[in-house]
């Protein structure tokens, strides 16, 4: 429900804010946008038919679950474009950059919390974070940026573009407020659970530290489970926490760098 609510949201602001003033999104639905801009083409088939490589590659790599639900959202945004008029809600760009940006990094964030994505760029950037221990947040900068100057170089119109950086910064401000700005966090899972938990956590796959702990206050021993993942496993990390162990106490801080070994998928 969530998926296809954030798809909705998405296509709302795709068609009644952004489109219709030829202002750009972030990542694919950018360049679906270009091309549409450009051909004449369908916006919402384009975005569809440019995800789904992504989507075949990440289920590949990054498993059923997140990818299912990312799918799911790519289907629902595909299906609300294609039923939503484009029909301009104000003639103003920076409204419309601004309210459209705000709606889609909301639709995004709302995604991502769930467990899934909108496609794009967001199964990009974990897969790539599986592998690498890369800035991921300043690929994805670069990579916009790229999308903005090929429009202003191809329309020749370098409002629409700067416009379009506007939206961009303001999607990414509100994923950050709604979901984590950081692309790495570090969980700490006070348990009695351990070699369940232990065993659901490993197949994320991420290491994990015990560290036996007693509480102040009653004095009882338990596990403190420490692991560092990314911010597009936290929701799987959360469902897998309340599936095993309900009362289990978790403290998710944010992380700014990792020295040392970071697990990543197996080869």
């Amino acid at each position: 429900m969530m998926m296809v609510l954030g798809g909705a949201a998405a296509a709302v602001g795709f068609n009644l804010l952004l489109i219709p003033v030829k202002l750009l999104s972030s990542g694919v639905s950018g360049v679906a946008m270009i091309i549409g801009y450009l051909s004449g083409l369908s916006i919402g088939w384009l975005y569809f038919a440019l995800n789904l490589p992504i989507l075949l590659w990440g289920y590949r790599v990054l498993g059923r679950r997140f990818i299912m639900l990312s799918i799911v959202n790519v289907l629902a945004t595909t299906m609300f474009l294609q039923l939503l008029p484009e029909r301009p809600f104000t003639d103003d760009r920076l409204l419309a950059a601004v309210f459209g940006g705000v709606l889609v990094g909301l639709a995004s964030a709302v995604c991502l919390r769930s467990g899934g994505s909108t496609g794009g760029l967001d199964i990009v950037a974990s897969i790539i974070s599986r592998y690498r221990d890369l800035p991921v947040g300043l690929l994805v900068v670069l990579l916009n940026t790229v999308i903005v100057a090929a429009l202003g170089i191809v329309k020749k119109d370098w409002n629409a573009a700067l416009y379009s950086m506007l939206s961009i910064y303001l999607s990414g401000k509100v994923i950050d407020l709604v979901h984590t700005p950081h692309h790495k966090v570090t969980a700490f899972i006070v348990t009695n659970h351990t070699p369940e938990l232990v065993s659901q956590l490993l197949t994320l796959p991420r290491g994990v530290t015990i560290l036996r702990t007693r509480g102040a206050f009653t004095s009882e021993e338990k596990d403190m489970l420490m692991t560092v993942t990314t911010r597009f496993e936290l929701a799987e990390l959360r469902k897998m926490v309340r599936g095993v162990d309900p009362k289990a106490f978790v403290n998710v801080v944010q992380t700014i760098d990792v020295i040392g070994e970071f697990r990543r998928r197996p080869p």
